[in-house]
């Protein structure tokens, strides 16, 4: 039997943090007390000494670039980066290469992650202006849902004719999350950069060619569509400050039809950003201002925006250092987002409650996925100990997401992961991740 008693944690869940103990038989946690004594011959015993025990982080978006664009990342190494960071799930999305919109294509992507998984998994079915019958063929009981591009990115999936939209809104019950930035907007703030700089246009001028206008047009249109037909809808990747009035805190998430993400990048970075980290920071939707990340926060705390995650969409550092135009957008984050959020809770923006909430706890409510996302009885033990005040840096040695980079490199975080389990298995631990690939499918209770 594989059994662990986690000791002497500060333990966080639905909102509130108490002292005790843990015990995980086999892949589910079997009892949350304030005091389980057990001989060690019985298990093996963690001392937590006081560090906090949270459920490990599902996080709603990554691409992990498999199959097809596997010099970037590969579901291997992104879900070993993904456990050293406390993430213990993960949702991909469908433009791989080929793109996830066949029912056959999605089903080969599980296959893979099957074998070479260390965090559970889901991917996402993609929708196209010409596969709705393969798109309603969907599981939604072990499919997390149908993922649209409403603006092109990263291998250009862009859904742009409407009468399709409406029928995929319609006709699905299953949530539908969207990328949500209008075209011809961008489009024509490139060409006015373009008349101005030639092919040398500077990445400063990023968030204002993918801009605020763009974004909040394309959510605005979404959320009226949604409205419309009754949809389920997810609204990924909110990046400015007047998309926030989109978006309510007057009603239970459990209730909310419309639900919204933020990614660490748009909490983290501003446009003021660009002249030091430049294309490293090159992310669609763009990095906005000091006005629109605040915002952000707000929203955030309040309510209005119910899920952070990561977009974890790795390049090399060579497509990188490309000039601003040929640069793809996108970058590694998911080793550092958990230590991010608690580098922003040390900075006052944010409780560890609310982090918890908001990584753990809201996209285990927002997808239906069953017994993830929380510490209780008869869950499956998918947990992460963090030490929130042992001091580390982010050094090329240290990032495990195959470009061997990072948005973060060379800043030090005051917190530290020291353990993870997935599904009752302790796969990282002294910062190493253990050569154990424990990942299992994400079932959803719909």
């Amino acid at each position: 039997m594989n059994r662990y008693l986690i000791k002497n944690a500060k333990i966080v869940n639905e909102g509130v943090i108490f002292e005790g103990d843990v015990l995980v038989e086999n892949d589910l946690i079997v009892e949350v007390s304030d005091n389980i004594s057990l001989k060690s011959s019985d298990c093996m015993i963690i001392d937590a000494e006081g560090n906090y025990l949270l459920p490990g982080v599902i996080d709603d978006q990554v691409h992990f670039r498999e199959p097809g664009l596997t010099h970037k990342g590969d579901i291997e190494s992104e879900s070993r980066a993904a456990v050293a960071g406390g993430v213990t799930s993960f949702i991909e999305q469908p433009n791989t290469v080929p793109n996830a919109v066949t029912q056959e294509i999605l089903e080969e992507k599980y296959q893979i992650a099957a074998e070479k998984s260390f965090a559970n998994y889901s991917f996402m079915m993609g929708a196209t202006n010409d596969n709705l019958e393969e798109v309603l063929k969907t599981n939604p009981k072990n499919v997390a849902g149908i993922k649209i591009f409403l603006g092109s990115s990263t291998g250009n999936m862009l859904v742009d004719n409407e009468a399709v939209l409406e029928k995929i809104f319609s006709c699905t019950s299953m949530l539908i999350a969207v990328h949500c930035e209008d075209e011809m907007t961008i489009k024509n703030n490139l060409e006015k950069f373009k008349e101005e700089y030639g092919e040398d246009v500077p990445v400063t001028a990023h968030h204002l060619i993918r801009s605020e206008e763009a974004c909040y047009l394309s959510s605005s249109k979404a959320i009226a569509l949604a409205k419309k037909t009754g949809a389920r809808l997810h609204v990924f990747h909110l990046s400015t400050a007047k998309e926030m009035e989109l978006f309510t805190n007057k009603i239970p998430l459990e209730d909310k039809k419309i639900t919204a993400e933020v990614c660490v990048h748009h909490l983290w970075f501003t446009n003021d950003d660009y002249e030091k980290k430049g294309n490293l920071i090159k992310w669609n939707p763009a990095v906005k201002t000091e006005n629109d990340r605040k915002v952000l926060w707000e929203a955030l705390n309040d309510g209005r925006i119910d899920v952070v995650a990561t977009d974890h969409a790795p390049h090399t550092l060579e497509e990188k250092k490309q000039k601003y135009l040929q640069a793809p957008s996108g970058g590694p984050l998911v080793q550092h987002s958990l230590v991010a959020m608690f580098e922003a809770h040390h900075q006052g923006k944010i409780s560890i409650e609310k982090i918890v909430e908001k990584m753990c706890h809201n996209p285990a409510k927002i997808f239906k996925i069953e017994k993830r996302g929380f510490i209780k009885e008869g869950y499956y033990a998918d947990l992460v100990v963090i030490n929130s005040g042992l001091p580390w840096s982010v050094k090329k040695e240290n990032i495990l997401a195959k470009c061997g980079w990072s948005p973060f490199e060379g800043y030090t975080f005051k917190s530290r992961i020291t353990h993870t389990f997935v599904n009752g298995k302790l796969v990282y631990t002294g910062f190493k991740v253990k050569d154990i690939r424990a990942g299992q499918r994400l079932l959803f209770d719909r």
